[in-house]
């Protein structure tokens, strides 16, 4: 699913989504560059999260997370989390 965020007519994000059995995976996320402060990754993952409880889903996968990359830092503050390591899910520790 291809899902647009907007204030009024502006476009302030767009989120890839796929949406599985028991879970939603986020594919990819991009917003408005100009307003960095904004918190939409954030955002984007709260809504994401409501959307697993109304459709009953157990599971949000964040997708990539690299710990040393400023831009996906905001991942790290949702617990909890995991990462997927030789075929098994670990908890995460940072």
């Amino acid at each position: 699913r291809l899902v647009e965020f907007r204030e009024g007519d502006d476009l302030r994000i767009v989120s890839i989504i796929d949406v599985l059995d028991d879970a939603l995976s986020a594919v990819y996320t991009f917003y408005d560059p100009d307003l960095p402060s904004a918190s939409y990754g954030t955002y984007t993952i709260l809504w994401q999260i409501e959307q697993c409880r109304q459709l009953g889903l157990t599971h949000l996968y964040l997708g990539y997370w690299i710990r040393d990359s400023r831009k996906m830092a905001y991942k790290s503050q949702f617990r909890p989390l995991e990462a997927l390591r030789n075929g098994h899910w670990e908890p995460l520790q940072e």
